[in-house]
């Protein structure tokens, strides 16, 4: 039962989120942004929905998680609000650039270029691993890490004109 709380949870999160990005996307889209490869949210949004159907199907509704490994996951939303705090109403789940605005360079963006893809690719392995599915965390880490490639290439190119900017 432990499961499905926690499933649900994390559902509703990325639910709530969606709208939240949905807002930004139609905000920076109508002061002139641009979105890049818009055919690539498609699939991030098929392996999130697959991740977590996976975890309802494949994990018994009984199984006792390792509640440090919940922690961890607890730890992983704790960052997943420091970056969208952050980034603010630039925020999205896709890729939007817009040619006036400068790229953000603190919060967590002081330290790397894509601490929210790093935080996505541990809460996709830990999650199942709090469950016992090692299976689980490997394949979505893979695919994961098949999208992000295409994603961090494709989204590096649309932003290095203004990688040169001054932060705000």
């Amino acid at each position: 039962m432990i499961l499905l709380i926690v499933v649900g949870l994390v559902a509703l999160q990325r639910s709530l989120e969606m709208f939240y990005a949905a807002r930004n996307t139609r905000a920076l889209l109508a002061r002139g942004a641009v979105e890049v490869a818009p055919q690539q949210h498609g699939y991030f949004i098929a392996l999130h929905a697959a991740w977590l159907v996976s975890m309802l199907v494949l994990v018994p509704w009984d199984r006792i998680p390792n509640w440090w490994l919940i922690g961890a996951f607890a730890v992983l939303q704790l960052l997943r609000v420091w970056v969208i705090r952050t980034l603010g109403p630039y925020w999205t789940t896709r890729i939007i650039t817009i040619a006036d605005a400068p790229l953000v360079r603190r919060g967590p963006y002081r330290c790397m270029r894509h601490p929210n893809y790093a935080i996505v690719a541990a809460e996709l392995a830990v999650l199942p691993l709090a469950f016992g599915a090692w299976t689980l965390a490997l394949l979505f880490t893979i695919l994961n890490a098949a999208l992000l490639t295409w994603r961090i290439r494709t989204e590096n190119t649309a932003l290095q004109e203004r990688r040169s900017r001054p932060s705000p």
